[in-house]
């Protein structure tokens, strides 16, 4: 039987985030993942499933000590962000420049912050790293969690933290309810070559019932696109031939980096809407996707697990320090708190802008454009549009 303080069920972006962030806290850590990483070769094309890092996720992964290492990979920094209505005047654009930031956010690979993490947890003293581990069994003790895996093995924590993805077993064994609804929307991700460079621009366009992102990659003309369509739209688009796809997908973009052309396979995943009735309970917490999931339209799904990551990081520390146990409910509840807020902002904000821009209502298309087009005029409300999109309203006080 090995005993540790804090076992992270999870080793993703956001169970790494949390078990590099307790190193030198004095608490023994132990992470349990499924699978082995696969280390991505530097000249493989880029991988299909990349986040937009804003700068309050940039903060925590350089208090971890990674950040120059995936910057030194492939990372790309944008410097402006378009979002605009097809066929209409409804238009909003922002620069870094304008509000003194060096940029705006880094397009980045999953797999090269996922890679650069693992090897910062591998090299801390105070973190095991197990892996393949899969769980079998948890009983939740007076004073300790019990951990059986399928291979026998057993495993005590004071503290477990749920950090295994949206259809968590760990939230489901600890009977915790979910609150779920579907988008009706499947998203669609592919690599796309463009004719005109992208400039460092992430571009967003509301086209009927779609909403299609270009995000800017390190090569000036490719992009990864997150194109959210309904589900037999997206099949449609996913089975086209390349000439079908290149062109449907130039038009509903407007033209506005000239000819795509597809240079990845499609891959489409259905959309729904997670949101856990509590974040916390005797002995757990759940952070990132096991908590809750957003709809992609703001790229923000990944910045929000992070946050509950720090903000974790933060609790779990503080309450060690004092001389608390660590895993009493009673001291997980402030976590619980301000991270329960801050998901439920963005649910409730990605909900109604999905509302608003979905379907071709004309009053509803007329208010959508009015809308756009007061936040790019009205002087005081980009700049607080520019620090929500940075996350740098979310910032716990620790890395501020």
């Amino acid at each position: 039987m090995q005993s540790v303080d804090v076992a992270i069920v999870g080793g993703g972006m956001v169970g790494l985030a949390v078990a590099c962030g307790l190193q030198g806290s004095g608490l023994r850590v132990a992470v349990l993942e499924n699978h082995l990483p696969q280390p991505q070769a530097p000249d493989a094309p880029p991988a299909l499933r990349v986040s937009a890092i804003n700068a309050a996720s940039e903060k925590l992964l350089t208090h971890l000590g990674v950040w120059p290492k995936i910057i030194a990979q492939r990372a790309c920094a944008y410097h402006g962000m378009e979002v605009w209505e097809k066929d209409s005047f409804g238009h909003i654009a922002f620069d870094d420049k304008t509000y003194g930031f060096s940029h705006l956010g880094h397009i980045i690979e999953n797999a090269v912050i996922h890679h650069a993490l693992w090897q910062r947890a591998e090299q801390c003293a105070d973190v095991t790293l197990m892996a393949p581990a899969e769980l079998q069994q948890v009983a939740w003790g007076e004073n300790e969690a019990f951990i059986t895996l399928k291979d026998g093995a057993m495993l005590t924590a004071r503290l477990v933290v749920g950090a295994d993805g949206a259809n968590s077993w760990l939230r489901k064994q600890a009977d915790i309810p979910l609150t779920f609804w579907d988008y009706r929307h499947h998203a669609l991700v592919a690599t796309i070559r463009t004719a005109q460079p992208h400039q460092g621009v992430a571009r967003q366009i509301f086209h009927g019932e779609g909403i299609l992102a270009f995000l800017p990659l390190s090569d000036p003309h490719l992009c990864s696109i997150v194109w959210s369509l309904p589900p037999p739209e997206a099949e449609r688009m996913q089975n086209a031939s390349p000439e079908e796809f290149n062109q449907s997908l130039s038009v509903a973009f407007d033209m506005r980096l000239g000819l795509c052309s597809v240079e990845s396979e499609r891959q489409i995943f259905p959309l729904t809407g997670r949101y856990a009735r509590s974040f916390a309970a005797h002995r757990l917490a759940l952070v990132g996707d096991a908590a809750h999931t957003i709809h992609p339209l703001a790229g923000q799904g990944v910045n929000l697990g992070f946050m509950d990551a720090a903000g974790l990081i933060d609790e779990v520390r503080r309450a060690h320090r004092q001389g608390k146990d660590i895993g009493q409910y009673l001291y997980l509840r402030r976590y619980e708190r301000s991270r329960k807020h801050s998901a439920a902002m963005m649910l409730a904000s990605m909900q109604g802008f999905r509302d608003l821009f979905a379907g071709s209502n004309p009053a509803k298309k007329l208010l959508r454009d009015v809308g756009l087009k007061l936040a790019d005029t009205l002087p005081g409300v980009k700049p607080k549009l520019v620090r929500q999109a940075m996350g740098l309203q979310d910032l716990p006080a620790w890395l501020r």
